[in-house]
């Protein structure tokens, strides 16, 4: 289980890779032999219809990025597979296959196309991408296609974000690209409970008990085997998540909010203009927390250059790390290969003076599908996702044309509460039949049974069927989800995840420039003091610029 930080969403069905297209400025609609006319009659009727067939072939080249090392099982290919097939029974849509890179460099490979204005029919593109594209006029108005193509699912998949999806591809009042929508998550704490009931511990609330815990877990030998040689509070990789992605994967987030700090955020300053979270007196004082708790060894030596720190989860050495919901995915099925009584649970702590849980929330949307302007039948893209959105569980996510992530904000909350009804028996699967948009809801409620053991109320892991092979999705909900109905959550948001041209330009090295300097203070090669000469530096070497640019965006 190594890696797992930005590829847990292969294992939580919310893939993201970008599968890009790409042709030729040549018609790449309707046949051009068909009549006109009859090509214009087929294709109103078509709009009106959110999985309208097409009453001829209409192709739609794309490029394609490709995981070298992926072999299928059923022998498809890009070019022909279940998905294509499905497409063209259904909406009489060819895909084609224009080019295909390896995954790692298709980025560069779409940048190209936009930089050459050898733009492909449609594509996935990120978020400076879409800028680039809207500023220079290369994308089709997807405002009417959408209106009148999407399906009712795929609107309120849509405006389960607040309107914060749909304000992300809006430039002059039209959509010119379709968002993708994630599922709300944020990090939270992971504990061996076990560990606790052994040494007479309560779950950790505030930061001088989670300081309690961790001591505990290093100094009495909670794994018994008379050696001290367990590690308190893991973390490796970012220390944090910024405003552009997350939430990820044993980063230290949830401690710096407990003192209302939240690096890598904009927040709103004093004078009503957004500043940058990392270089505000909240960040500093966080600092020095977890400075001193690195000094005392209770967290782990190896922070900030740990490549896969939960081989020390899976190996368990430690008793505390910070995950999104996800832990029954992963690591928690390789660790109780090794131990099936280690007993992780997952709870919305630490909280902050004020007795609240701090959770970033992230921006719903990171990937974007584009339709060059001019194509023939930008509709064809929406009900593409319509289909996905309807045969996702039936056809499978491998080759999927155009992936783009599209899930209900509040999937996992709302999975969670459904699953606790039916369990209580306060309500019966058939009550959900009408939530479409809740693609893995209908198999969670009928399999919940399988992994979940009676009492239903209890989630400690003697009371799991952990050899289901549905535990680690029933797991993952009901011992890390439960924590999203918390209401005690406090989410903030960044007051704007917008990339202006500076981030493009200067984000990498600000952001090398911030780690080096955090990770020196918290080693003690670097004292305290010296995160006010990084302030100086990051707001001369570019972040001054960023923040009048993000102010400039929010009219501020």
């Amino acid at each position: 289980m190594v890696g797992i930080k930005r590829n847990i969403v292969v294992l939580l069905a919310v893939s993201l890779v970008a599968l890009n297209a790409c042709s030729s400025w040549g018609h790449s609609g309707a046949d051009s032999n068909r009549n006109p006319v009859e090509n214009s009659t087929a294709a109103a009727a078509a709009d009106a219809d959110p999985f309208g067939k097409y009453n001829y072939p209409v192709t739609l080249k794309i490029g394609i990025g490709v995981d070298p090392s992926f072999r299928s099982s059923k022998g498809e290919t890009p070019a022909n597979n279940i998905w294509v097939a499905a497409i063209k029974e259904n909406l009489n849509v060819d895909i084609k296959i224009a080019w295909q890179v390896a995954n790692p460099n298709l980025s560069q490979k779409v940048s190209l196309s936009i930089a050459s204005d050898d733009l492909p029919d449609a594509m996935v593109v990120d978020s400076i991408q879409l800028n680039h594209m809207a500023k220079a006029g290369q994308l089709a108005d997807l405002t009417e296609a959408y209106h009148k193509a999407a399906s009712p699912v795929m609107k309120r998949i849509m405006n389960s974000a607040d309107g914060i999806a749909l304000k992300s591809v809006t430039f002059d009042g039209k959509m010119l690209a379709l968002p993708s929508v994630d599922a709300e998550d944020m990090s939270m704490m992971w504990i061996r409970k076990d560990w606790l009931d052994k040494l007479g511990l309560q779950p950790p609330k505030t930061m001088d008990e989670l300081e309690r815990a961790a001591k505990a877990f290093v100094e009495n030998d909670p794994d018994g085997n008379g050696k001290r040689d367990t590690i308190g509070i893991t973390a490796g990789g970012p220390l944090y998540d910024d405003f552009t992605y997350g939430p990820g994967s044993f980063t230290l987030d949830p401690i710096f909010a407990a003192y209302k700090s939240y690096p890598g955020f904009w927040r709103e300053g004093t004078d009503g203009r957004p500043v940058y979270g990392s270089i505000l007196p909240e960040t500093k004082a966080a600092l020095a927390k977890i400075r001193d708790l690195y000094a005392k060894g209770l967290i782990d030596k190896d922070i900030g250059i740990h490549k896969a720190p939960e081989e020390v989860v899976i190996n368990g050495s430690t008793g505390i790390f910070f995950l999104p919901f996800y832990g029954g995915y992963t690591p928690l099925p390789e660790v109780l290969k090794n131990n099936p009584d280690a007993n992780w649970q997952a709870y919305a702590l630490p909280l902050d003076a004020d007795g609240k849980f701090n959770a970033k929330a992230f921006n719903p949307s990171k990937t974007f599908v584009v339709v060059r302007k001019g194509y023939g039948h930008p509709e064809a893209v929406i009900r593409i996702h319509n289909l996905i959105l309807r045969d996702e569980v039936k056809y499978g996510f491998d080759y999927q044309p155009l992936r783009s992530v599209l899930a209900p904000r509040d999937e996992i909350a709302f999975s969670v509460q459904a699953l606790q009804e039916v369990l209580s028996g306060a309500k019966t699967p058939e009550d959900f039949a009408d939530k479409e948009e809740y693609k893995l809801l209908k198999h969670d409620l009928a399999t919940i049974k399988n992994a979940k053991l009676e009492p239903y109320d209890h989630t400690d892991i003697q009371y799991w069927n952990i050899a289901d092979k549905d535990f680690p999705r029933a797991y993952s909900l009901m011992v890390g989800g439960r924590n999203l109905l918390d209401r005690n959550i406090n989410k903030i948001r960044s007051v704007s995840y917008l990339r202006t041209r500076t981030v493009e330009s200067k984000w990498a090295n600000l952001k090398k420039l911030e780690s080096e300097a955090f990770i020196k203070i918290i080693l003690g090669s670097a004292p305290i003091d010296s995160f006010d000469t990084f302030v100086r530096a990051w707001k001369t070497q570019g972040g001054d610029q960023i923040a009048k640019e993000m102010a400039e965006s929010l009219n501020r």
